[in-house]
């Protein structure tokens, strides 16, 4: 079990079977003058104990452990957070805005779309919050709706492609979603969770500083990746946020982040806070690379986990507010993924300000060149 926060690992208990061996045969000596040789059947009644010994002590390591922050899973993480008023994000459905279009030969009357009402896009169901209705004369009527499921299949579904009401209604023309589908999200992770405690120490004033700041933003959801807090002004403050994978906060999530911030047990009364989506700076390059011809057995192997690693740069590079745009990463990850000559035709470093954030450009690609020899 690896610990969190970069802290040096914690063993608390002798674990291997073969040094509780050690530790018994000691005591056994000590207390009856006794040498138990290899071959003594005593002696390997004691190796039976050692054994069982051990896992026991593991199971009691495992206990221990979760009594600290950097290694504690699960229940015994809620448990930590409770203490701290912090309890864990649960997973949340993605929300849309659905337009309905109705018939212009419909009876002169006001006409009503029932709450929970389904409209499909694939697999994936969206159904209306409440009552619509609509007033005679008009043909046109908008309703907020939710994924039936929670996570994050259903966030970003564009303008118009929740479009197949599942029961089809009289007089209803058309229906289609006129934002994007955006707010759906897993329940926070461990990881995640874990941070969110070990700040929850700055919110125990009104968010003044800057990681108080950042954990109360960090409480609306658990696609929130990262936080930039800074005043620019006296008596003012800038938040700007970064949702999972780089992606950029909708302006419902930007509204929901500013309702708890604005809260007043939370915000300080002498502070304006305004909260913002990092600026875009895109980065265009083409990257090729090579595989040695050594390796030409498993070349398959290394082309498949160089564009994995590939991929998982550009989430890496868009995933944090003001983090440089730095090439030099990129080779160095696909080098390690097998990659024997990486080269990049694009300016290696490029700083970013603290409120911007590195997206790749549409036209960035990574171009695989064959083999080449040492």
């Amino acid at each position: 079990m690896s610990n969190r926060f970069n802290l040096p690992d914690i063993d608390f208990l002798e674990k291997a079977p073969e040094l509780i061996e050690s530790e018994m045969l000691l005591h056994v000596t000590e207390k009856t003058g006794l040498t138990l040789m290899r071959a003594d059947p005593r002696r390997k009644f004691l190796q039976s104990l050692a054994a069982f010994v051990s896992v026991e002590r593991n199971r009691m390591e495992h206990a221990l452990r979760q009594n600290r922050l950097a290694y504690a899973e699960d229940i015994s993480l809620e448990h930590m957070g409770l203490e701290m008023s912090t309890e864990r994000i649960e997973a949340k459905a993605a929300t849309t805005i659905m337009a309905f279009d109705l018939e212009d030969d419909r009876p002169d009357e006001a006409f009503t779309i029932d709450a929970g009402e389904l409209i499909s896009v694939g697999d994936v169901h969206f159904a209306t919050d409440e009552v619509l209705i609509i007033p005679s004369g008009q043909s046109i009527g908008a309703v907020a709706a939710t994924c039936t499921e929670f996570g994050e299949l259903g966030n970003d579904y564009l303008v118009g492609e929740i479009s197949s009401l599942v029961r089809p209604k009289a007089y209803v023309k058309s229906v289609q979603n006129t934002t994007v589908s955006s707010g759906g999200a897993d329940q926070e992770t461990d990881d995640a969770y874990a941070e969110r405690i070990r700040l929850a120490p700055e919110s125990f004033s009104t968010a003044g500083p800057e990681l108080a700041y950042v954990y109360w933003v960090k409480s609306a959801s658990a696609d929130i990746v990262d936080v930039h807090a800074h005043s620019p002004l006296e008596g003012r403050v800038a938040v700007y946020l970064l949702m999972k994978n780089g992606r950029l906060p909708s302006q419902v999530e930007l509204d929901e982040v500013a309702e708890i911030i604005n809260d007043k047990k939370i915000r300080p009364l002498t502070d304006h806070v305004s909260i913002h989506a990092p600026e875009r700076v895109e980065f265009d390059f083409i990257a090729t690379y090579w595989i040695a011809q050594e390796n030409a057995t498993v070349a398959s192997i290394i082309q498949k986990q160089v564009e994995e690693e590939y991929q998982n740069y550009l989430v890496w590079q868009r995933s944090k507010i003001g983090r440089d745009i730095d090439l030099s990463e990129l080779i160095a990850r696909l080098k390690n993924k097998g990659a024997s000559r990486v080269a990049v035709n694009a300016e290696m470093f490029v700083e970013l300000q603290a409120e911007q954030v590195a997206y790749e450009s549409t036209t960035s690609s990574l171009i695989f060149e064959g083999l080449a020899n040492e």
